[in-house]
Parts: C-alpha cells; structure tokens; sequence
C-alpha cells in the first residue's frame, strides 16, 4: 500500500529496463530497489513478464494500465467516487469534464453535430456517430459465438448477456427477478422503490431510465432524427423507426410454435399466444371484460372513468388512445406517411395502410374457426364471432346496457356524457 500522502493510495508506477522483466513498485521507495543486486539473466528468464509495454501507471485496485497519468487520474475516480465537475446551474457533479460538458448543452439547449442525410442534431460527436449507422446499416460489432452483429456496443453487450451467459447472478430480492446484467437489476429494483431519478427540466415529467427521458425532452422540443428513406416517416425514437420499416419490408420476425402466425411485432405475438392457451388473466372489476393484455385493459378502463390522458398541443382535443391523438395531430401537420407502393394511396396511420393493401390482394386473412366466414380486417371478424358465442362483454356502468362490441359501448356513453 502506498503512503498516506500519495493522492492516489492504490496508483501503481511501472519502470520498464531494457532487456528487463516489468518492474512494479508499490509502496517501495526507487532508491531503495536500486541498491538491490541484479537479478542473474536465468532468474529473468524465470520470471512471469507484464504484459504492459509503454502503460508504466497501473491502478492497484483492478489492473487497468495506461500510457499517462491523467487517464489514471480519471480512472481512479471510478473507485472512488469523486465527481469534481460541478454544474453551476444545478446540482449535477461528474467525474469526467467531457461529461459535464454533454450536461451543460442540455441548459443551453446545443447541438453542434449535424447528420447531412436528414438534419438529426446531436450534443456530443459519438451520439452523430451512431445515429449515421441508421443511414449505412452498418454493423460493426460482431459477436465472436455467433453471428450476431449490432450498430451499437451496448445492444452487443445485451445479446451476449441473454444469449451467450449461462448464469443469471443478479437476483431481485422483492420478486425472484433473476439477470446476467447488474445494470438491469438496478433498473429493474427502481420498479419496486418508485425512485425516478431523471427529471424533466420544462415539466414535472420524471422516469426511471435515461433514455426514457430522452425521448420525453423530444416531446418538447419537436425533434424526430430518425426517418424512413422510402416514404419520409419522421420518429423520435429508433425502435419505431424499425418498426415502421415493416411496413415496407412485410418482414415478420415473430413466429408462432404452434402455428403459422408470425407477427412485425413482439407485443402482437404475445396477444397471439394467448389465443392458443385461452388464458386472460386481467378483468375489468366494473363490467367483467377480460383480456390477455394488460395495456387493453388498462385503454378499456378509460371507458368507465371517461379519461383522457393524450392531449393535443395545438388545440382542446384530448383522446384516451395515443393513436387517436397521434390521428388527430395528423390534421394540424398535413403529415400523411404511410404510402401505398403499388397506387400511392398515402394515410395518417399504419393500420389504415394494411387494410388498404388488401384491396390490392384482396387477402381476407382472418378465419372464423365455427364456420367459413372470413374477413379483411380482424375487428370485423371479432363482431362476426359475437353472433356465435351470444356473449356481451361490454357494459355500461350507469344503466346497465351490454354489447358485443366495444365500438357500440363507446358511442352509447355519449348518452350519459353529453
């Protein structure tokens, strides 16, 4: 152990002789080494060398090794704690400058870097970096057990965890949640604390993870970097960007085991799935509609409590689907993009475009399994499978009517709301 009065207590120096082992002094004083007799050559040879050519400043606590002292200055921070770069417009501190600078142009709201391919602005010159693998495709993190390749590190970094590791040693105490990943776990144990630690600065909006914030702040400021090459489609986040690309692709990468289903998307397998064990494990405590996706309850409750949580920007309109809202903003911007590659029939939602492809195909892919009726459009095919069941599911809470539609309910509590 270095002295009391080393600033660095595990910091360790390497000299480096020629023709000579790797030295490494470490709470020894040089001028006493050197009055050590020479090692013979034999002994040399015998002796284990560090491989750490040209890196004479070496961290104690974990072998991380470098060229210069600064960059072990830095890292020291990493055992210790320290954060001297203070923010003097909030209470934000950092270990590293470069990252009290990525904070800073969030107050001044600064984004040098600029993408030539669609305008996307960026804080920090790595951030343009990726956001340009949108544009190539490019891929250059390969995975070495499979053939596995990401844009991005960290999406490499995950894969190798929940394809590749075996053990799972991050446990959450609460509910048994097991992980490879000990940032998943701290994520995950905020679901049980409530903490959410990134503030919005323009609204009361708070989340659990950073990148939700950031694509809440978009919100603010209008910014959509991400955009569709066929039809312009503009979105402030890149998981919808590859979800649109759907549209244009017809790539389906989720697949039914126990049936041909497949599906673009992994929530719409997951509803899929629970047609096949008939399970659905959430109810509504007012009319007794139940379904296997929680979120379709969560949107049915709106119908009873008659809220509407999506409010327009521009105007008075609220919605208690974002969809609906997302329609609505359609209007104030003319934004219409989803386009029709076969007449350019152009439309303001997805689902619009698909329904729109069958008139093309004339594909009526949904199948009732009593009879053989079929239909183009599921919602159809759900209000043909009312006339076999009888069954109403959907009641209203103040007078007591019940239909086989939701649609019906809706327009029928117009009546008590208006």
């Amino acid at each position: 152990m270095a002295e009391a009065g080393n600033r660095f207590p595990t910091a360790v120096l390497q000299n480096f002789g020629d023709e000579s082992p790797t030295e490494v002094m470490c709470g020894r004083d040089v001028s006493e080494a050197k009055d050590q007799p020479k090692a013979s050559k034999a002994s040399l040879v015998s002796q284990p060398k560090l491989k750490t050519w040209g890196k004479p400043y070496m961290c104690g606590e974990c072998g991380y090794s470098t060229g210069r002292q600064s960059n072990l200055s830095r890292h020291m921070r990493t055992h210790t704690g320290e954060k001297p770069y203070k923010c003097d417009q909030c209470d934000y501190s950092a270990a590293q400058k470069s990252a009290l600078n990525q904070h800073l142009a969030m107050h001044t709201g600064e984004k040098p870097y600029m993408c030539g391919e669609c305008g996307y602005r960026a804080t920090r010159k790595c951030d343009l970096s990726k956001h340009m693998r949108t544009h190539t495709g490019e891929k250059p993190y390969k995975c070495d057990k499979c053939d596995y390749s990401a844009a991005q590190k960290s999406t490499l970094d995950s894969h190798h965890l929940a394809t590749h590791s075996v053990t799972k040693p991050y446990i959450c105490g609460e509910c048994g949640y097991r992980t490879a990943d000990r940032r998943h776990l701290t994520r995950h144990v905020k679901i049980h604390t409530g903490e959410k630690p990134y503030k919005c600065d323009q609204c009361d909006y708070s989340a659990v993870l950073k990148h939700h914030l950031d694509i809440h702040l978009a919100k603010h400021i209008g910014d959509k970097p991400f955009m569709c090459g066929e039809c312009g489609y503009r979105t402030n986040q890149k998981c919808h960007l590859s979800n649109h690309m759907r549209t244009h692709t017809g790539e389906k990468p989720y697949k039914c085991d126990q049936c041909d289903y497949s599906a673009a998307q992994k929530c719409s397998l997951d509803v899929h799935l629970a047609k096949h064990s008939g399970e659905k494990p959430y109810m509504c405590g007012e009319c007794g509609y139940r379904t296997a996706d929680k979120r379709h309850l969560n949107r049915h409750m709106r119908i009873h409590t008659g809220e509407k949580p999506y409010k327009c920007d521009q105007c008075d309109y609220s919605a208690a689907r974002k969809h609906l809202l997302d329609i609505h903003s359609a209007k104030h911007t003319g934004d219409k993009p989803y386009m029709c590659g076969e007449c350019g029939y152009r439309t303001t939602q997805k689902c619009d475009l698909s329904k729109h492809m069958r008139t093309h195909t004339v594909d009526k892919p949904y199948k009732c399994a009593h009879c053989d009726y079929s239909a183009a459009q599921k919602s159809t095919l759900d209000n043909h499978l009312a006339k076999h069941s009888g069954v109403k599911p959907f009641m209203c809470g103040k007078c007591g009517y019940r239909t086989a539609q939701r649609s019906n309910l809706s327009r029928h509590m117009r009546i008590h709301n208006s």
